[in-house]
């Protein structure tokens, strides 16, 4: 009998992520604990999870004061401090990425989202980034914008591994996997051993059901309201047949037989939005093997509390999600324009939060000079 809710996803095949970082985590040992004790294989983080951590915690005084005393300015004592939490987790989750052979032990780090529609100062700072980090098991975010996918071909190519985020459509994850195989076919040609190179397509799923179900409750029909809560489930099952589909192509046959890794799916946006909801939702209806789930802390919480694992619920769904999004239609939810708005109100809060990250970094430059 497996003991924990956790253990038993970890078993299904599910690979738990935390999302979400910050020094106090790693120098309290409990990012170790969760680890140990809640299957927690690998993390990720955003500008949003950086902007809390540095807005609450006293663990990042001490660098504050010696770059304020070095005379940095507030964009490289951002890229200080981010790098230098990474570089520690990467250190923490060393043990787990040899004993996965590279496939899980990995830490996250997204390029400024000020750059998400520039496809070269993307490149730019994702090589600037791994370079700093140093580490074998650093992931780098990409956002999956029109400009974005270049960029996640160009670094891929360059032996880099990369977590493509804020994925909200289908046709926009055809385009990331397109990227990612061409990406892996230039590192081929580029002489980059491919059995080292990872990836994961990030595909969020509680914002989908926030944005269409506020389009159903404005529909206002019984109808309309008899579809709420289900289109993210129904999305990210489709997005998974995606993935099945275009990893049995010849294409990436070819990559795979040359030692290649299968893009896997992530699944995003996790924790439960709609308190009418079940709060394991989006971890115990997502459940196939191969993919990743990146939990904040109170979703994993609760999915080792009370979390009820059964097996695969993602195959043999596919007919009834696709029918779902044809219902989803009919009630007038237009799902273009919902994967359009939800990208761009993504990016947009990643800037947001960028912001007030650089606001209370430079506010803490300016305290630690005047000390």
């Amino acid at each position: 009998m497996t003991s924990t809710p956790t253990a038993a996803l970890s078993e299904a095949g599910v690979s738990i992520w935390l999302d979400d970082l910050s020094r106090e985590r790693i120098t309290s040992g409990s990012l170790k604990d969760l680890i140990a004790d809640r299957n927690v294989v690998g993390v990720t983080t955003n500008p949003s999870i950086f902007a809390a951590a540095l807005a609450n915690g006293e663990s990042y005084a001490a660098q504050v004061q010696q770059l304020a005393d070095t005379g940095a300015g507030v964009d490289k004592a951002v890229f200080e401090i981010t790098t230098d939490d990474v570089i520690q987790a990467c250190d923490v989750f060393a043990p787990v990425f040899e004993s996965s052979g590279g496939v899980d032990g990995r830490v996250s780090i997204e390029v400024d989202p000020r750059l998400s529609r520039d496809t070269q100062g993307t490149v730019n700072e994702a090589k600037e980034l791994f370079d700093k980090v140093g580490r074998s098991n650093v992931l780098i975010k990409i956002p999956a914008t029109v400009e974005g996918l270049p960029a996640i071909t160009a670094v891929l190519a360059e032996g880099i591994s990369v977590n493509v985020t804020l994925i909200f459509s289908l046709q926009r994850y055809r385009e990331v996997i397109n990227a990612f195989m061409a990406g892996i076919e230039q590192a081929r040609e580029n002489g980059h051993d491919l059995s080292k190179i990872h990836s994961v397509a990030s595909f969020f799923v509680s914002r989908v059901d926030s944005e269409i179900d506020k389009r159903l409750d404005a529909a206002g029909t019984d109808a309309a309201k008899a579809l709420k809560g289900k289109a993210g489930l129904a999305n990210a099952r489709l997005a998974y047949q995606v993935y099945e589909e275009s990893f049995a192509s010849e294409r990436w046959q070819v990559l795979a037989a040359a030692g290649a890794n299968a893009q896997r799916p992530l699944w995003a946006s996790t924790g439960v939005k709609d308190p009418s909801l079940p709060d394991t939702l989006y971890v115990t209806e997502l459940v196939a093997s191969g993919v990743v789930n990146t939990m904040p802390e109170k979703t994993l919480e609760a999915t080792a509390d009370h979390g009820v694992v059964s097996g695969d619920t993602i195959t043999g769904t596919y007919a009834e999600s696709a029918a779902l999004l044809d219902e989803l239609d009919a009630a007038g939810v237009d799902y273009n324009d919902v994967v359009e708005v939800l990208e761009t109100e993504g990016l947009d809060k990643f800037v947001v939060s960028w912001g007030e990250l650089l606001e209370t970094v430079n506010a803490a430059l300016e305290t630690a000079r005047k000390a």
